[in-house]
């Protein structure tokens, strides 16, 4: 017990000890030496209890900014332990959640929207010790925590920046227009004439739910044991992070999807510039200067590219005549931040971007975590279990002039 609430205790008994003795209209010697004695205690009472209040205040704020300090730590290690075998045999036998597991869900339900059970998407990482087949997405760091959802992801290469969000709309004012620097024609002119400041908005909603379907057999769940838990995990990250990587570039905007980079180029505001031209890097420094131009970056290295496997076989089989004996892919690596290469970018097409003034070309909202939800029922006749992972997201270009997209590049000439 702390020590100002034992004082104040102890005060309120002498309180209560002086009212019977004070009504008293003859009080022997023993009761006004009592009387004496209980004044003497109380006034020393008071002075202890402002030092304890003092102490304890002290006390109390180290506490407050260590729990401040250590709850992400907290919930980070937590979810380290978290196990989705545990979840597969909640859905499957109705058996209680322990430990980590129990306290993540717990957490995450508090936030609310869930059917099934939520799963934090950091639990779909694959662990140390693990073995990974070679046929799977293996996991690369870039940021925080947006390489669990993109392993080896054209998007993250890109600079797409994921943004975890716990519920309703996040807007993201972009000025349009702002002040102008003139000069005075004459003595007594006016600098200029005034510019408004204006904005608009690029906004993510959560308008958009997919879900990631899997079947898991009577055997594997009799059989399998912890390797259960390990192969849905890889199976929900590669199939969640290779459709969230589709849509940041290729998303329709309907059916249910997120209006992607290259469907949205209009929408956003980005360029797209028709090259008509061998994939050479002498094309793609062309088209870096006039994307320099329009940004303020001062570097071709501030410049991030993807593009399909067959630009960068027609780079790396094209030996620059211009220079020493060098390969036009050799030229491209050497003065770019990063070549990304990936199926999902359309055939002779690469886009271009580049994070300015701390903006990312792009934005993919996540809300919450994974609702994995049960049926037991559609398979119920050979007794398997379909577990369905619904993700809610969404996925917007702030300022469209940091991203440009090249068309038309055509194979090595």
């Amino acid at each position: 017990m702390l020590d100002s609430v034992k004082i104040a205790r102890r005060q309120s008994e002498i309180r209560q000890q002086l009212a019977t003795l004070v009504g008293k209209e003859s009080p022997t010697e023993d009761e006004t030496r009592s009387m004496e004695t209980l004044d003497g205690e109380y006034r020393t009472n008071e002075t202890r209890y402002r030092a304890a209040l003092t102490a304890e205040d002290t006390e109390r704020r180290e506490a407050g900014a260590d729990l401040e300090t250590r709850s992400d730590r907290q919930f980070a290690e937590l979810v380290g332990r978290f196990e989705l075998r545990q979840v597969a045999l909640a859905i499957d036998e109705g058996r209680a959640l322990t430990g980590a597991t129990a306290e993540v869900v717990a957490e995450l339900r508090n936030a609310g929207g869930y059917q099934g059970i939520p799963v934090p998407f950091a639990a779909l990482e694959t662990r140390a010790g693990e073995t990974v087949a070679a046929d799977q997405i293996k996991p690369k760091t870039y940021r925080n925590v947006i390489d669990r959802l993109f392993p080896a992801s054209v998007a993250a290469k890109l600079g797409i920046e994921r943004i975890q969000i716990e519920r309703g709309e996040l807007a993201f004012p972009v000025a349009t227009s702002g002040a102008v620097f003139g000069w005075q024609t004459t003595e007594l002119g006016n600098v200029g004439a005034p510019n408004p400041y204006a904005t608009t908005e690029r906004s993510l909603t959560p308008d958009h739910t997919g879900g990631a379907q899997m079947v898991i057999s009577r055997k594997a769940l009799k059989q399998a044991g912890e390797g259960l838990e390990e192969a849905i995990r890889r199976d929900l990250n590669a199939v969640i992070g290779a459709e969230l990587d589709r849509v940041v570039i290729n998303g329709s905007g309907a059916a249910g999807q997120p209006l992607g980079i290259i469907p949205g180029a209009a929408t956003y505001g980005i360029a797209s510039t028709a090259v008509g031209a061998a994939a050479t890097w002498g094309a793609f420094r062309t088209a870096i200067v006039a994307f320099m131009q329009g940004n303020a970056i001062t570097s071709p290295s501030q410049v991030n590219i993807g593009f399909p496997p067959a630009i960068w076989a027609d780079l790396d089989s094209l030996q620059a005549a211009d220079s020493a004996p060098m390969w036009e892919w050799d030229r491209l690596v050497k003065n770019v931040g990063t070549a990304a290469i990936s199926n999902v970018i359309p055939a002779a097409t690469a886009i271009m971007t580049a994070t300015v003034q701390g903006i990312a070309p792009g934005y993919l909202g996540i809300y919450g975590g994974i609702d994995l939800i049960r049926d037991p029922y559609t398979k119920a006749a050979s007794g398997q279990l379909v577990l369905t992972g619904l993700v809610t997201a969404d996925f917007t270009v702030p300022r469209g002039m940091q991203t440009r997209i090249l068309t038309g590049l055509a194979g090595t000439p």
